[in-house]
């Protein structure tokens, strides 16, 4: 890292200059080009406020007011966008009447990509509305918001990028979480076999009745191969979703390590704490027979339910009326 910002800072006609140079010239022109390096090279903004205007620093330095507040790209990764620049937070019909959007004070709230943020419902609405309301004035922490980022991924990700999405769902399917199986001959793992075969097995007589095509359990930790007729079915359903649908089945399928398990949620198969358990069966076995850790297990526990309950929570609240 040192010897990048050198190179980057000092440009010697010849390698015996590097030498002459005094060290304090060298800190001043390293501590010049860090700070240089600090400021954002995104399309990320920065607040402040004058009375009662709010202006949006952008990348280019300047300062200009504005009647709504764009989200920097940073609010889909999970660090600080900045501190709280507003006071009230309410929902309001969207201009052309159809949806919903947020406002802070008197701004309208946009995504991302500068896209309005415009809700199917009011009750989506009203709950991302609290979650903005909630954020404390030392910063805006985008991990507290779940809703609002499925609601980015719902009316800009998909739509983008929708046959990719389904393409890294199905890549997984022959891998999902219910068709791998314990092996039942091993003194070490049949408890967990049994275990699977009480709790998944439901599962997979679900969708079979659902789809027509019985799934196929295996013990290779490299997964198997399901019948063509099962896939085909499979992805027929995803294509067929809508954003929201898609949104949600994608989100719960990255953090259950399972297909079959979110498409059952939205389907109202499973409910959220009987998918956590199906999801968390082989760690709590394992935390039952050695202990919890805290500070460990109960945190995972907890992010676990996050990442579940919040995709069905927002699609449930997108079809409200």
């Amino acid at each position: 890292m040192a010897h990048s910002l050198i190179r980057k800072c000092i440009k010697p006609a010849s390698p015996n200059v590097l030498p002459a140079l005094s060290v304090s010239l060298i800190r001043r022109r390293l501590a010049t080009v860090a700070a240089a390096d600090d400021e954002p090279a995104q399309s990320s903004f920065t607040f402040s406020s004058e009375g009662d205007k709010v202006y949006m620093k952008g990348p280019s330095g300047k300062w200009k007011s504005s009647s709504s507040v764009t989200m920097p790209m940073s609010f889909m990764t999970g660090s600080i966008v900045g501190k709280r620049f507003y006071n009230e937070v309410k929902t309001r019909e969207a201009d052309d009447g159809n949806g919903w959007t947020v406002m802070l004070d008197y701004r309208t709230l946009k995504t991302p990509s500068k896209r309005p943020l415009k809700l199917p419902t009011l009750p989506l609405a009203k709950a991302i509305a609290a979650e903005w309301e909630y954020q404390l004035t030392d910063g805006i922490r985008p991990f507290t918001m779940p809703l609002m980022r499925l609601a980015c991924t719902a009316l800009e990700r998909v739509p983008l990028t929708r046959s990719k999405i389904i393409e890294n769902l199905m890549m997984k399917f022959n891998q999902d979480l219910v068709f791998c199986r314990a092996p039942d001959d091993n003194e070490l793992t049949s408890y967990v076999h049994d275990l699977q075969v009480e709790k998944i097995d439901p599962l997979l007589h679900w969708v079979e009745s659902e789809f027509g095509y019985k799934p196929v359990v295996y013990s290779s930790l490299f997964g198997g191969k399901q019948e063509d007729g099962l896939v085909t079915a499979i992805e027929n359903l995803l294509k067929k979703a809508d954003d929201c649908e898609l949104a949600t089945i994608d989100a719960i399928a990255a953090s259950a390590h399972s297909l079959i398990i979110a498409i059952g949620m939205v389907r109202g198969k499973l409910q959220i704490e009987e998918a956590i358990q199906l999801i968390r069966l082989e760690e709590d076995y394992q935390v039952d027979r050695w202990s919890l850790v805290e500070g460990g297990h109960d945190v995972d526990i907890a992010d676990l339910r996050v990442q579940i309950s919040s995709p069905i929570v927002f699609l449930g609240l997108s079809r409200s009326m």
